[in-house]
């Protein structure tokens, strides 16, 4: 897998620059640009209050097409009333006036603190100082630009082959806190050369969220922020994907991967956290049973602080899901923290405690609750919590 985000695919250019918004003076403000029109898709927060530039973002994307992205992070541009709109629609004319395109194909993304407006003469300073710096090298600039308490950037790419041409996927995401399924649940932009339809993008887009940013949770909040949006400009040249057959599969496929990897670094990257934990449910009587079970597990606090703990503590995991309202028989279930079986139909094991001990000690860890009495299976991905989790959240204002 290469490593280049968003300037993976070919005709995208980005850049990260510092325009004050944040105290500690890193960078603030990314732009991402496609050299030409660009098929879009998106998928927005379900919290029902929504940020002003996700509502931009959330109305233009309706005509399928867009230009380029402008994200800044440090200010959520929320909960302002008529000033945030005024703002946002400023922030994309503006950005749209260097660009020489529509403010309507400018999408828009803010992140960081709730109730403040943004300050739009270092907005405006910030993307001048982005159009200028515009690079096909740009990517992990822009990805830096969009962190708010994310300890690393996060950035994916997958090359593929489609119609006989070379097919690039690129993204960067944002995320570290405030982050549970429903989507969306943090802000992340993928680029695509792919030339596809505007509905095929959109399907595609929403099966793929449903695997991976959908699969993810690390405090159980969701942000009103929080979107995935796709660009699609087709510049790799490939014969336009109109149709589900094998073409849109693997592309399909490709997405998937490259959400996953940001997904799980989503994940691996809570506020605090020194474990990625993959929770998986196998056999139960439905989808919507393993969803349940799988949400519960990973919000679950004593789940998180054992795991930091390296206590195998396998009855909170139990518990988690016996509180989880789906209704099951506890005397089937067994329970495996890696490849250590602890519980088998219902009744806890002895097991050897060094053996637990040096699974807990892993960065990644696997836990594994087989219900036997169905056919689905599913997973999240989360981690634990640390005494960090409260340290940083405490003082997120300051």
């Amino acid at each position: 897998m290469i490593n280049k985000g968003v300037t993976s695919p070919k005709g995208f250019l980005a850049s990260g620059v510092a325009c004050g918004l944040k105290k500690n003076g890193n960078k603030d403000l990314a732009m991402i640009i496609s050299e030409n029109d660009a098929v879009a898709a998106g998928i927005f927060t379900t919290n029902v209050v929504k940020g002003h530039s996700l509502l931009w973002t959330r109305d233009k994307i309706k005509s399928r097409y867009a230009r380029a992205m402008v994200i800044n992070s440090g200010c959520a541009n929320a909960c302002l009333g008529s000033r945030g709109d005024n703002d946002a629609a400023q922030m994309a004319l503006y950005a749209s006036s260097l660009i020489n395109c529509s403010p309507e194909q400018v999408l828009l993304g803010s992140t960081g603190v709730i109730g403040f407006p943004l300050e739009m003469d270092k907005i405006k300073h910030g993307i001048d100082e982005a159009f200028a710096t515009l690079s096909n090298q740009g990517g992990f600039h822009a990805a830096q630009a969009i962190m708010t308490t994310d300890t690393f950037s996060k950035e994916a790419s997958k090359t593929i082959e489609i119609d006989g041409k070379t097919i690039t996927i690129g993204g960067m995401a944002k995320g570290s806190g405030m982050i549970h399924p429903n989507m969306a649940t943090m802000i992340s932009l993928i680029t695509t050369d792919v030339a596809i339809s505007p509905e095929l993008l959109d399907k595609a887009l929403k099966a793929v969220a449903n695997k991976s940013f959908n699969r993810i949770s690390v405090d159980g909040d969701t942000s009103v922020c929080d979107q995935l949006v796709i660009m699609a400009n087709g510049q790799a040249g490939n014969a336009t994907i109109n149709s589900e057959g094998s073409d849109y599969k693997t592309f399909v496929s490709a997405l998937l991967e490259v959400s996953i990897t940001l997904a799980k670094m989503l994940a691996k990257d809570g506020e605090g956290a020194t474990k990625l934990i993959e929770i998986r449910v196998e056999h139960c009587d439905n989808k919507e049973s393993a969803h349940l079970i799988l949400n519960a597990i990973a919000k679950s606090p004593l789940v998180k602080t054992a795991f930091f703990g390296q206590d195998a503590n396998w009855g909170r995991i139990f518990t988690a899901a016996g509180y989880s309202g789906v209704s099951f028989n506890p005397d089937l279930v067994d329970i495996f923290i890696g490849e250590l079986m602890v519980c088998k139909n219902g009744i806890g094991l002895s097991f050897d405690e060094g053996k637990a001990s040096d699974i807990l000690k892993k960065d990644e860890i696997v836990v594994t609750l087989d219900f036997k009495s169905g056919q689905f299976s599913d997973r999240i991905w989360t981690c634990d919590f640390s005494y960090d989790y409260v340290k940083i959240n405490g003082s997120y204002r300051s």
